[in-house]
């Protein structure tokens, strides 16, 4: 069973909320807080199944979300529902933004949309690589096992001068 759906942007901001199960408003709120502390802080290449908050159920829920662009939408569910087909879900919900909005529709050519998801899909991959380069680069400083940090990088005509940083160890 559904217990919410829940659609934000990337600074937590509600675009659409919708609980199953009656909650006062300022418990919804706290909810919506807690539910995009949980799913924003996690890594683009993770599974996108996680526990519930402690607010919505704990581990007897699962929080099911995808990550398009700006926004979140997040399902909470119990252990009946499928994982696969809430995903699935969503994915129906961004092919019907992708034919109708503001009220009208846009395209009915199947063909024409599932081009403009699969754009969208590989424009996101390429996007959460770019997101991830700055902690691949830190990483890789870190295994470098330099015996000491290098003061001087000369590259070509450039020198650059090191300051005294700490480890990175």
């Amino acid at each position: 069973m559904i217990k919410a759906i829940l659609i934000f942007n990337n600074h937590g901001k509600p675009r659409l909320s919708k609980f199953y199960e009656h909650y006062t408003e300022d418990t919804e709120q706290q909810i919506i807080r807690e539910t995009f502390h949980l799913v924003s802080k996690r890594d683009e290449n993770v599974c996108n199944f996680l526990e519930g908050g402690m607010l919505i159920g704990g581990s007897d829920y699962k929080l099911i979300y995808r990550h398009y662009a700006t926004l979140y939408f997040v399902f909470c569910v119990d252990s009946s529902e499928s994982e696969l087909g809430i995903l699935d879900l969503i994915q129906v919900h961004n092919i019907l933004a992708e034919m109708v909005m503001g009220g009208m529709v846009l395209e009915t050519n199947m063909n024409e949309i599932i081009t403009q998801v699969d754009a969208q899909n590989k424009m996101e991959k390429s996007e959460a690589g770019i997101a991830g380069a700055p902690a691949r680069a830190v990483s890789a400083v870190k295994n470098m096992n330099l015996p000491e940090m290098p003061r001087n990088i000369n590259i070509g005509d450039i020198s650059i001068k090191v300051p005294n940083l700490p480890s990175f160890k």
